[in-house]
């Protein structure tokens, strides 16, 4: 068994669930970081609006997506960048278009299931709704229900006497939620949230919104060496880029020089695909390191040479051995929790990892004074995939995938050990200040 490491402080982990807890969809987590930086000193700046070059923070928000990045003092325009990648969605239940449902005298909320979840996990839970508003001007509105209000009710065992046996959700027959009772065209949701948030109902021109659990992260085990709770993949990842990429900053305007411009790059979508303008297949990232080199007076050999010299760490969570189903595992790489970060590894490339950037994780790792480990899937089981590949194929720079490993991954609760956040957060701030 992994115990707690010796001289283990929950002060970081507890900031880690009280940022999920306050952070249901990617537009919260953004805004959450964004806020938690500028108290670092960083500054928004807007991708319509002509960039300087002085030192110093700086912040990019697009919907669900953050590019975070700190020049420090003396960076020239061929200056490398050390990047830190993750995304802030999470597989859940999203709300349809036409979003008023129902039959039978229920009101139901009509949703669409968003990326690989767990469905059975979002059954007989007590749900909340969150998202953004956009109003006619263009500007959005973030609403948070964050109590009681929805639950997917599952049927009950009297009628369907073989549900132990396999159970098996329709998932538009199955999985739309109750939120009341009466005439579902009463429902109105839109309004209610509209109220929710202090707006008139007939400002509302669009939303984006999503369930989430309401029930809270918290400690588990024995000696709380575990720790469950939402969206840790990826907000985990998230939130320890934030941490480490503040730590970089803060050192650096103390006077310890930074050879790499640090970067977060917090991306949207990658639990469908990450093909969209915020996702890492899109062009955000590159747009704003771009532009970073050319406002400090580089050109195009200028990129090409700031691009040579970069690394991304690829940082998702991972599969820890599940004890219940080992022979899903490979045989010789039983990652743990509070084993200390995973680095991931798959030859066909659905991890970006190699050889090179074995050295560069372990090397941080070592410098940080933490432990890591090794996943690599089942030769009999098929690979998941991250950011890495995309981002090293979109901008040919070194990507090296690594994380956390959890239990219970796309469950609307997963698990991961208390220390492991802690952990790897060290060693990104280890990578980031080079």
């Amino acid at each position: 068994m992994q115990q707690l490491p010796a001289g283990f402080d929950r002060g970081h982990t507890d900031d880690l669930m009280a940022f999920l807890a306050a952070s249901p969809t990617p537009y919260h987590a953004v805004a959450n970081t964004a806020a938690r930086l500028e108290k670092a000193g960083f500054r928004q700046v807007s991708e319509t609006d002509a960039w300087d070059a002085e030192p110093g923070g700086r912040i990019v928000l697009r919907g669900g997506a953050l590019i975070a990045w700190h020049v420090p003092r003396g960076a020239g325009p061929a200056t490398p960048f050390r990047i830190v990648g993750a995304h802030t969605d999470s597989p859940n239940l999203r709300v349809k278009p036409s979003p008023d449902a129902g039959a039978h005298g229920w009101r139901q909320v009509a949703v669409e299931v968003y990326g690989g979840t767990l469905l059975n996990t979002w059954l007989d839970r007590d749900l909340g709704l969150a998202g953004r508003l956009t109003l006619r001007d263009g500007s959005t509105r973030l609403v948070n229900v964050d109590r009681p209000l929805l639950r997917v009710p599952q049927l009950a065992v009297h009628l369907d006497r073989q549900v132990n046996d396999g159970l098996k959700l329709d998932r538009q027959r199955h999985m739309t939620p109750i939120w009341g009772l009466g005439d579902p065209h009463e429902g109105d949701l839109i309004a209610f949230l509209a109220q929710e948030a202090g707006l008139a109902a007939a400002d509302v021109a669009g939303w984006d919104l999503m369930v989430h659990s309401v029930e809270p992260p918290a400690y588990l085990g024995r000696d709380r060496e575990l720790v469950a709770g939402p969206r840790m993949d990826n907000l985990l990842s998230v939130h320890a880029g934030a941490v480490a990429l503040a730590a970089a900053a803060t050192a650096e305007a103390a006077g310890q020089p930074l050879p790499y411009i640090p970067v977060l790059a917090a991306f949207d979508h990658e639990e469908n695909g990450s093909q969209s303008d915020t996702g890492a297949d899109g062009p955000l990232l590159g747009n704003v390191l771009e532009r970073s080199v050319f406002v400090r007076g580089g050109d195009l050999q200028d990129r090409a040479r700031a691009w040579a010299g970069t690394v991304c760490l690829s940082s998702d969570t991972g599969h820890a051995v599940h004890p219940n189903y080992a022979e899903r595992h490979d045989p010789t790489h039983h990652p743990m929790p509070n084993g200390g970060p995973i680095l991931k590894v798959n030859v066909n490339q659905r991890y970006a990892t190699d050889g090179a950037g074995r050295a560069l994780f372990t090397t941080a790792c070592e410098k940080a004074g933490v432990p890591w480990q090794s996943f690599v899937s089942n030769n009999g089981m098929p690979c998941g995939t991250t950011i890495g590949p995309i981002t090293a194929a979109r901008h040919g720079i070194t990507t090296v995938d690594i994380g956390v490993a959890i239990l219970s991954m796309h469950s609307a609760r997963e698990l991961a050990g208390a220390a492991d956040p802690a952990m790897l957060t060290a060693a990104l701030t280890a990578f980031l200040a080079g």
